[in-house]
């Protein structure tokens, strides 16, 4: 895990982001942000973290499910109990 980001992120040869969010992961690191491309988000491994789009209530994030982000929109997640690990295709 780097200091700025916090999550352990490969990438595959199909150009798909590969994401794990340990479960030590200090809650102040999981911010606001916005993405730069319009993201599809796979959910591999969730236990109880969440997904907030700005203006929403939290969704809680299940494995196997897929969740559209648009470029630009704000958005976190919310820490649960164990890893978090996702895969994300971009436009």
């Amino acid at each position: 895990m780097s200091m700025d980001r916090p999550y352990i992120q490969t990438i595959s040869v199909d150009r798909i982001l590969h994401r794990t969010f340990p479960e030590d992961t200090p809650n102040d690191q999981l911010v606001w942000h916005r993405d730069r491309a319009d993201r599809w988000i796979t959910i591999v491994e969730s236990n109880g973290w969440q997904l907030q789009l700005e203006n929403e209530l939290p969704i809680i994030l299940e494995a196997g499910t897929i969740h559209y982000i648009q470029k630009d929109r704000f958005h976190r997640v919310i820490k649960g109990n164990g890893p978090l690990k996702v895969s994300i295709k971009e436009k």
